[in-house]
């Protein structure tokens, strides 16, 4: 976290640049990645101003508070950017991705995600064996394989015979 401390209106001492620093450190756990925070401290008469402008991740957030001690400004201005902070991540852990929001529409539509990620995982190379349905459901039974692909006799067509989950078997058949 890139922090830069800034004194108007009087000299600094060196204590209230470090207490401001260690306090901000705290807020490095609602970031994840790199940001910059720039403190303003001055002093007019009897009240204390800080200000606190923060940005990260495309957030902008900002305080300000004034009191008459300035550990009591500094602690009630790191407060408010805390809550904005917990706020925003609470937001953002909210907001549903763009396909689970339209999931449903796209569904309707009969279109398929375009986020949908498949790999090709077993390539088989099958050799069409001429049989009939029948000879076709008696290797399925003697076999633990869930589908075989085949050439119908009848027909020449090739066909696919499949175990289904109910343990029945099912029957396709194409049209070349």
């Amino acid at each position: 976290m890139n922090i830069s401390v800034t004194f108007r209106t009087s000299e600094g001492e060196n204590w209230q640049k470090t207490y401001v620093e260690e306090r901000i450190v705290k807020l490095k756990k609602y970031l994840d990645v790199p940001s910059e925070a720039h403190i303003i401290l001055s002093t007019e008469k009897f009240r204390n101003v800080v200000e606190i402008n923060l940005s990260a991740n495309g957030w902008n957030v900002n305080a300000k508070e004034e009191a008459k001690d300035m550990h009591l400004a500094v602690d009630s201005c790191i407060d408010k950017i805390e809550k904005q902070l917990k706020k925003q991540r609470e937001k953002n852990r909210e907001h549903k991705p763009r396909s689970i929001r339209h999931g449903s529409q796209k569904a309707e539509e009969g279109m398929e995600e375009d986020d949908y990620t498949a790999k090709v995982v077993e390539t088989r190379k099958v050799v069409l064996k001429l049989m009939s349905l029948e000879e076709a459901v008696l290797e399925m039974e003697g076999s633990k394989a869930r589908f075989l692909i085949y050439r119908d006799t009848a027909s020449e067509k090739v066909s696919l015979v499949y175990r289904l989950d109910d343990g029945n078997i099912a029957h396709i058949e194409t049209n070349s």
